[in-house]
């Protein structure tokens, strides 16, 4: 039996010390940043005080978290074709998608992502000397081949090396990348050039009938990092693993060279996860498409005018205010409804008059927060009768 763990009462919630709790004033409701309001699941709460209790503070073993992560993956996905020995424990996501493109292009080289995305796609590959060049979502924010193919051409011209940051699922909005979607980007990727590197670390928060696709399973040239942190909410303890396909290129290289690895506590906390954790992830997705369509319907009968997909994994939702809000809509929701959103902004072109909201939280926090979004709209709607009565 599958128990729904978005049950944390908000004044327990409200007793962490996480950046989400402790960045605004308490009268505000955060949500933002990629954390989930739950407690641990037990065997990972068991497996770090077992830690704890036996000292065990030392440096990880990186063959039990590979095969923990190896097992995962062929039985959920499948993904038969996942070589171990082509599994290495990184630092964290970050660290690892940073480290895979730097290894296949130049400093100054393009880096393409599909924007609206996750802002440290953008910040990281800055201060790595890189530029990013976007190849913007479409309207209904799936993959553009169309952009891609155009920006790919851009950012190989006169032989230039580049390479490609894909989201996969994407975040913010959820969508799941499909077979066929890929196997495009792969064709387009073999066609230019291009190396493509995967960000698949919410690849387990997909809803039913959508089904994750590895990117590694088109693509033997392809790169692909993982990580239970997001599925897990285990943000806390750094860990994640790096794929890499039978013919990436940079991947040896890297492999054998020195950087930094996950801390300890995450690889055990993250072994606990892919190797006990089924029942409670089952327990948490029923919660998160519960929530993903609670959302839908409480927008619909109370902020109607506000854009809204329902996504197909991840817990990251995009609102879309339109110029109701300007384009910075989270600085009118956080003045008038206390309720703190992601800015959209952050995430590059197609940001402006949009939001992110976490919906990884109790149905009564998004009930709440869906009542600020309403009331920041009728505020914005009288100070727009009044300023036209004047």
């Amino acid at each position: 039996m599958t128990v729904d763990p978005f049950t944390v009462p908000l004044e327990r919630l409200r007793r962490r010390t996480s950046a989400k709790w402790t960045k605004f004033d308490p009268d505000v409701l955060p949500l933002w940043v990629a954390e989930m309001d739950v407690d641990l699941a037990e065997p990972i709460q068991e497996a770090l005080i077992r830690a704890v209790r036996d000292g065990d503070m030392g440096y990880p073993t990186p063959g039990p978290y590979v095969d923990a992560f190896v097992d995962f993956a062929r039985a959920r996905w499948p993904w038969e074709g996942l070589d171990p020995a082509r599994v290495l424990p990184v630092q964290s996501v970050i660290m690892g998608y940073v480290d895979a493109l730097v290894e296949v292009t130049d400093p100054g080289s393009e880096i393409l992502v599909n924007s609206p995305v996750y802002p440290p796609f953008f910040a990281y590959l800055k201060q790595a000397g890189r530029v990013l060049r976007e190849a913007p979502l479409g309207p209904d924010l799936r993959l553009d081949l169309e952009a891609i193919d155009r920006a790919m051409e851009l950012a190989t011209a006169g032989g230039r090396r580049a390479g490609y940051l894909l989201c996969n699922p994407h975040n913010p909005g959820g969508a799941v990348h499909t077979r066929a979607e890929l196997e495009a980007v792969a064709e387009l990727s073999r066609r230019h050039g291009v190396p493509v590197v995967s960000d698949e670390i919410h690849a387990p928060i997909v809803y039913a009938p959508h089904e994750f696709a590895p990117y590694l399973d088109v693509d033997p040239t392809g790169v692909a990092l993982h990580a239970a942190s997001k599925a897990w909410n285990l943000p806390a303890m750094p860990a994640a693993l790096m794929v890499g396909g039978p013919e990436a290129a940079g991947f040896d290289s890297f492999a054998h060279g020195k950087h930094h690895g996950p801390s300890h506590l995450g690889a055990i906390a993250q072994i606990a996860a892919y190797r006990e954790g089924g029942e409670w992830l089952e327990g948490m997705l029923a919660g998160l498409d519960r929530n993903r369509l609670l959302v839908r319907d409480l927008l619909a009968a109370h902020a109607p005018e506000v854009g809204y997909l329902v996504p197909e994994g991840t817990y990251l939702t995009w609102l879309g205010f339109g110029t109701m809000l300007g384009d910075v809509p989270s600085h009118a929701l956080m003045t008038h409804g206390r309720l703190a959103l992601n800015v959209g902004t952050d995430f590059g072109t197609g940001g402006a008059g949009h939001a992110r909201m976490n919906i990884a939280t109790s149905p009564e926090i998004l009930e709440e927060a869906v009542r600020r979004i309403a009331r920041t709209l009728e505020v914005a709607q009288s100070e727009g009768r009044s300023q036209v009565s004047v």
